[in-house]
């Protein structure tokens, strides 16, 4: 029989020819077999968890109705959310489980609870979930007395021998005999997706485009089938990732995001913790806790091509890329070539702020008012209330002479009274002070209180504080917020 190339090696949908069963798949089958009982299937991105599931149904063969539903597509959470309301009889994979709505995976998780211990489990509501790794201890952590109740499956890369097998069955299916199988397992790490890309890739290189009526041995250059393949991926997947590096608000100092994405593209994984990469990464560990909180939700919820190929879990904080095209793609990017494509300025400074605060506590309310406002804006500001938890465990000696000193770009002091009189603020002036001459200071100044290390006639902003003024807010925004936004962009 003759067969087309990317009938063998598919890189959508399941393979006909080349599917190669983990380990547990047996154990998954009679999971997804047995009625009502909930099943959780979790593994990296590649692993073949969706493959895994759609080849258990065919194998199956019973017929039954299966409605596949994914957290990507907004039809579908809505098709969920009436399912976890209305409990129908049925069998329904869940894909992308971990992109609901904290709320909704609860309910799905009471559902599963009741499907678990109905006395008819025919007529129960078969809920197959489908996710990242740690979507099943997730799940028990929600609802903590069904995990006797669960099949919890988790699906791991494949092993070299597995590899081999995949690539081997698809070459015999076009007679030929790819050579340095050890090379395509080194450069998949197990990825079966990224295998069949490869070996399909490889293959047309070597000009088979289907079954050959003779045999034939293929040998390849991996750095010219890895380039063909991210330039086969750029235009899918250049778009998103170029929006994300620019971030909500463009600037072209404004880089945490592009730092991020190419630090998660060295770390080999897919699936990361934004806690975990700040703490081994001191390069990025500025930018990753400058967005983590409230900016890298915010550009993910307010930008739809960004939000359909990242995710992202603020509580925690756990960052992933779910298409395992698109991690590849990543991992192999011209990064210089993207710093230029987003606009980005090439600084020798490597800031982990644009703007760094410093205050009394008698002026907190609008340090934090303008600290707000900038973060809403974008922009990487050091306000000491925001990073508390990032600094547990350290000294805010060390913390503030190292911020104020050099790690931003801009320090904004708003001076008065307080500010000369007041330990931590004296401090903080003691190490910024020395920047005044290369025009890192813009002073805010509240009263007329003389600086020593501060001249007087250096330009800034003249604010008169008034709390008990309804528009102090608006007139802040006008008179400092946006300027320094203006700064910001020169």
């Amino acid at each position: 029989m003759s067969l087309l190339v990317e009938e063998v090696f598919v890189t959508e949908g399941v393979p006909a020819f080349t599917f190669v069963r983990p380990p547990n798949y047996n154990r998954i089958f009679v999971d997804v077999r047995s009625p009502g009982k909930p099943v959780i299937l979790e593994g990296q991105s590649g692993t073949g968890k969706t493959t895994c599931i759609r080849q258990i149904l065919v194998d199956l063969g019973d017929r039954a109705a299966t409605e596949y539903l994914t957290a990507r597509e907004a039809v579908d959470v809505s098709r969920i959310e009436a399912i976890a309301r209305e409990r129908p009889s049925g069998r329904f994979v869940i894909d992308d489980f971990h992109r609901l709505s904290a709320g909704l995976q609860t309910s799905l998780a009471d559902l599963a609870k009741l499907s678990a211990e109905s006395p008819d489990p025919s007529k129960a509501t078969k809920l197959i979930i489908v996710g990242i790794n740690q979507v099943g201890s997730a799940l028990i952590q929600l609802v903590p007395d069904i995990a006797k109740r669960m099949g919890i499956h988790r699906i791991q890369p494949g092993g070299e021998p597995e590899i081999t097998q995949l690539i081997r069955t698809g070459a015999s299916k076009l007679n030929v005999k790819i050579l340095q199988l050890d090379v395509i397992f080194r450069e998949t790490r197990g990825d079966y997706w990224l295998t069949q890309q490869l070996c399909q890739s490889i293959c047309l290189s070597a000009g088979v485009l289907e079954t050959l009526k003779e045999d034939k041995l293929i040998e390849f250059d991996i750095d010219k089938i890895r380039k063909e393949v991210v330039e086969q991926l750029q235009s899918a997947h250049y778009p998103a990732v170029k929006e994300f590096c620019r971030g909500r608000r463009f600037r072209p100092s404004n880089q945490p995001y592009y730092k991020l994405l190419r630090a998660i593209g060295q770390n080999g994984s897919s699936n990361v913790d934004l806690n975990e990469l700040a703490n081994s990464e001191p390069d990025v560990r500025g930018s990753i806790n400058n967005i983590k909180e409230h900016r890298l939700p915010t550009l993910i919820e307010s930008k739809p091509l960004v939000a359909r190929s990242f995710y992202y879990n603020k509580e925690t904080k756990s960052f992933s890329i779910d298409d395992p095209a698109l991690f590849y793609f990543i991992q192999h990017l011209d990064w210089d070539q993207l710093r230029k494509d987003c606009g980005f300025r090439i600084v020798a400074e490597n800031f982990d702020y644009d703007i760094a605060l410093s205050f009394a506590g008698e002026n907190r309310e609008l340090a934090s008012h303008i600290a707000t406002q900038l973060e809403e804006l974008d922009v990487p500001v050091f306000y000491d209330e925001m990073f508390e938890v990032n600094f547990l465990g350290k000294a805010w000696t060390k913390v503030f002479r190292d911020i104020f000193a050099e790690k931003n770009r801009f320090v904004v002091c708003l001076l008065d009274v307080h500010h000369l009189e007041k330990i931590w603020p004296t401090f903080e002036r003691e190490h910024f002070s020395p920047r005044v001459a290369d025009g890192s200071i813009i002073p805010i100044y509240l009263d007329d209180t003389k600086f020593v290390g501060i001249p007087s006639d250096i330009i800034g902003f003249k604010f008169k504080f008034d709390p008990t003024d309804e528009n102090w807010r608006s007139i802040a925004d006008e008179q400092i917020t946006m300027k320094l936004v203006e700064k910001l962009t020169e």
